[in-house]
């Protein structure tokens, strides 16, 4: 499971029937009768497209020793010790009570992620409730009934940020753990279903010449050369403004959520319309995201001059992401199968560029080189000394440079360094980070 979400709150506000609701059985005994749960329940909750461990609690209460209800409340603590998120409920029908108000305190100094909900709201008779739940000053309050299931979309839009972050974290320590997380992404109707179909050598996804067929992100495991894959074809995405309707507003929500899962990314154009605008903010978005990037310019077949198309698209590569340079442009055609064999070879290899790591020793010869022949700019008329570099992770390549005083490095300094890091280390096609660290002074009395 990504996350652990516990549902805490006073007795009889309908912790018990969010509980059922989001595992979808009735595991968890639900009446009119405060205190009817007493131990903490865990089950496995399934809210749209996102799983993760529900716990349901006994009604909190301001009690102490060693009664039976003291007792519950430390069973509700120690679940909140073993939750990322906890789920606050109040009832909205009976508007925020004393109780409510001394647990939001208590509930904030733990430092712990919270999200208020206002149950009971069916109707308008949850509304006032609502309204006096923001004075917890919790954040804004989700109005739900987990009783008759309104207001599910809005706890999704809550959750799925806490367990993007996990998956994404879990993702990153894998190291080489695992299959390899491929998404084919790109704007609607440039051919990634096709070129799926292609790669994995069946018609495994719907393709067609209307745009938007593919809604769903569809997920696909197999092996390449020993390597396991799983690879993620999404629907097109285009400009917010042009988002019409919740079902493709959701489409293109899966779509990002499968590029921030991604380890590589294949980015699809269209040749005869290659690298626009909504093609660069695509290509940002991975960039930013910290993976590995291949553009597969499509419909090959179709370009009259081909030498004039790719020289505008590495303009407009070099332009507008000179932070990444030397990423991969493949040039294909889906649907009859020119050259989509370099396809995998090409992700294999630009993977393994993200997850390369270069030894300390080298890093600080190479540091010492750079400092010989372009040494940084004095700052305030007093050098700047840069004492010792390091990879901090990969994935992507991390650096960290020591540095006298780092608030006086440069931006364009740094640039220099990052791309001289790329090309001295043979780093293509992927983004690199450094950052600056004071370094320690020896002679400072300890």
């Amino acid at each position: 499971m990504s996350i652990t979400v516990a549902i805490i709150g006073r007795p009889n506000v309908g912790k018990s029937t969010l509980f059922n609701r989001l595992v979808g059985k009735r595991l968890a005994l639900v009446d009119d009768t405060p205190g009817l749960t007493r131990d903490r329940r865990e089950g496995t909750a399934r809210l749209a497209d996102l799983e993760f461990t529900i716990i349901d609690t006994a009604g909190l209460e301001d009690v102490a020793g060693k009664v039976l209800e003291a007792r519950m409340r430390a069973q509700t603590e120690r679940a909140l010790d073993d939750a990322d998120v906890a789920l606050l409920l109040i009832d909205a029908r009976a508007g925020v009570t004393p109780l409510d108000r001394h647990f939001a305190d208590w509930l904030r100094r733990r430092d712990q992620n919270l999200v208020v909900i206002a149950n009971k709201c069916e109707g308008n008779a949850g509304a006032a409730g609502l309204i006096e739940a923001y004075a917890l000053g919790l954040g804004d309050p989700i109005p739900l009934s987990a009783e008759h299931g309104e207001g599910m979309g809005d706890l999704y839009d809550v959750l799925a940020p806490f367990i993007d972050d996990a998956d994404k974290a879990a993702l990153d320590e894998e190291g080489g753990a695992g299959p390899m997380q491929l998404a084919v992404v790109g704007r609607p109707n440039v051919g990634k279903s096709t070129l799926v179909n292609r790669l994995i050598g069946e018609e495994r996804v719907v393709t067609g010449p209307e745009a938007g067929i593919t809604r769903d992100a569809v997920s696909i495991s197999w092996t390449y050369k020993g390597q396991p894959i799983r690879l993620i074809d999404t629907a097109g995405l285009r400009r917010k403004s042009r988002v019409a309707g919740r079902p493709e507003g959701m489409s293109t929500a899966d779509a990002l959520r499968a590029i921030r899962y991604a380890q590589v990314v294949v980015l699809v154009l269209d040749a005869q319309a290659a690298m626009e605008k909504q093609d660069l903010t695509i290509a940002r978005q991975v960039i930013e995201e910290g993976r590995a990037l291949i553009i597969a310019v499509n419909k090959w077949d179709l370009v009259r001059d081909a030498k004039a198309v790719l020289g505008r698209l590495n303009d407009r590569l070099e332009r507008s992401l000179p932070q990444v340079r030397g990423i991969p442009i493949l040039t294909l055609s889906a649907l009859t199968g020119r050259s989509t064999g370099k396809v995998l070879p090409a992700v294999l290899e630009i993977y393994e560029v993200w997850n390369r790591r270069i030894s300390t020793a080298r890093l600080n010869q190479w540091l010492a080189d750079m400092i010989t022949h372009h040494p940084p700019p004095l700052a305030s008329g007093r050098t700047i000394r840069l004492r010792y570099v390091t990879q901090a992770k990969t994935r992507p390549p991390t650096f960290v440079v020591f540095v006298s005083r780092p608030e006086q490095l440069p931006e364009s300094y740094l640039r220099y360094l990052a791309n001289s890091l790329r090309q001295a280390f043979d780093l293509p096609g992927v983004p690199i980070r450094l950052f600056t660290r004071k370094g320690k002074n020896p002679y400072a009395p300890s």
